[in-house]
């Protein structure tokens, strides 16, 4: 099999050296803002480093159970919209579930590095299966360990290493990109906090056992007003709503989640408000690297396929991998592979075993998300008409790699974060 950029074939080590910069220009004096979002006094050093062997051997594992399992079914949860239960089973059995819980909890306490070395080798081969390891390792899970009792760790760890995915609900109506204008409300009762509001677009919504539900406290107002409880499915006054039918990632529900007096007990809370939403977006960090790393995995996996067609598929003589039109394509397509798998791996080895950088998850998730929906157009043209049709996976990674422009943060509002720290002044959206 030809060489990846990702090292897994071929005698390239798996060596990254990872350095944010040393230069200097006029144009960014001492103390201010420079290109990469730090100021030269912020300025960390380069960070080198290789896979260790036990990393290599993560990787290897993710990547053949997604070629000799995932790879196999993954049309059938496209075209029937089932939730992936068997996979699950399979990532349950193979340790991918609860990858970062704590020791003491029952978890093996793996660092962010591992978990996107295994999301992007089980997303080559199934995107939705790819979300899943996603949030069944980061996102609640890493708020969870960050801020949860020992009470919820208790109780909830346990289902994350049994399969459940656990699913943030932010998103409402009038508020999606405006994620502070939410209006779900949480009021302090006899018995626990009462929910009122309405949730859309929440991925996971009927499957998902346990929602991290981003709430208004009292009615005050703005982000100092934002908490966070954990409500289970089953709770009284909490009603799944309707389904959205997706373009791609079908499998995993998208819809509505509805609070109607909803009483959840007063130990639920996660996060008090005030600086509650920050901490909150803190972890939502992990839970949108995660995403960027989904969109790699496609992108890889419709790279791969993109070359052993190209090397294999002969016209006017000869395999369409000799013209230069097509070995052009392959090869921006690579440049473009590493460079957002840098980025990812740049934020997630930095980060450890706690939450990713703000700037850099968000930089990550901004380019991977158009590399996918780049990769995968040219990987589909470079198939012609066969990629276009249903019988190869080209079709279905493009429609999947779509989404990550939009969810966990739009590309639009991914740059203005990053505008925000590569400026002098921040922007203030709501004059």
């Amino acid at each position: 099999m030809p060489c990846s950029p990702d090292g897994q074939h071929g005698s390239r080590p798996s060596h990254l050296a990872l350095d944010s910069g040393d230069s200097y220009s006029p144009r960014h004096p001492p103390g201010s803002r420079e290109p990469d979002g730090f100021t030269r006094s912020e300025r960390r050093p380069a960070i080198e480093f290789e896979l260790t062997a036990e990393q290599e051997a993560l990787r290897r594992q993710a990547r053949e159970l997604a070629d000799t399992v995932f790879a196999g079914r993954a049309a059938r949860w496209d075209a029937t919209e089932e939730y992936p239960w068997d996979n699950v089973k399979d990532l349950v059995a193979a340790g991918f579930m609860g990858m970062t819980i704590p020791r003491e909890h029952g978890g093996p306490e793996h660092p962010v590095l591992d978990v996107v070395l295994v999301i992007e080798q089980i997303a080559r081969a199934c995107g939705i299966t790819g979300r899943i390891v996603v949030e069944g390792n980061l996102g609640v899970v890493g708020a969870l360990r960050e801020y949860g009792t020992e009470r919820q760790k208790r109780r909830y760890f346990p289902w994350v290493l049994e399969g459940e995915k656990p699913a943030i609900a932010i998103s409402e109506p009038a508020a999606g990109s405006a994620a502070t204008d939410l209006a779900t409300s949480a009021e302090e009762a006899p018995g626990g906090i009462r929910l009122n509001g309405h949730k859309s677009w929440i991925t996971g919504a009927g499957t998902s056992r346990l929602y991290l539900v981003f709430a208004r406290f009292g009615g005050r107002p703005g982000a100092e007003g934002i908490g966070g409880v954990l409500v289970e499915r089953d709770t009284p006054g909490f009603r799944i709503g309707r389904r959205e039918f997706m373009m791609g990632l079908r499998g995993i529900p998208e819809g509505e989640l509805h609070f109607e007096d909803c009483l959840v007990p007063r130990e639920n809370l996660l996060v008090e408000p005030g600086d509650g939403f920050k901490k909150l977006m803190r972890a939502y960090n992990g839970q949108r690297l995660g995403a960027a790393t989904v969109a790699l995995g496609l992108a890889q996996g419709a790279w791969e396929r993109a070359i052993a067609y190209a090397s294999e598929r002969r016209q006017f003589g000869r395999p369409i991998a000799d013209f230069q039109g097509i070995r052009w394509k392959l090869a921006d397509m690579a440049l473009r592979l590493d460079a957002a798998r840098l980025l990812i791996h740049r934020a997630a080895a930095r980060a450890g075993r706690g939450f990713p950088d703000a700037l850099e998850a968000a930089k990550a998730k901004t380019f991977a998300a158009e590399t996918a929906q780049e990769v995968t157009s040219q990987a589909l043209q470079i198939h012609g008409a066969a990629g276009y049709g249903r019988s190869l996976p080209l079709e279905r990674m493009m429609r999947d790699a779509r989404m990550f422009a939009i969810g966990g943060g739009t590309l639009e509002m991914m740059r203005n974060l990053i505008a925000d720290h590569v400026l002098p002044t921040r922007a203030d959206w709501r004059r």
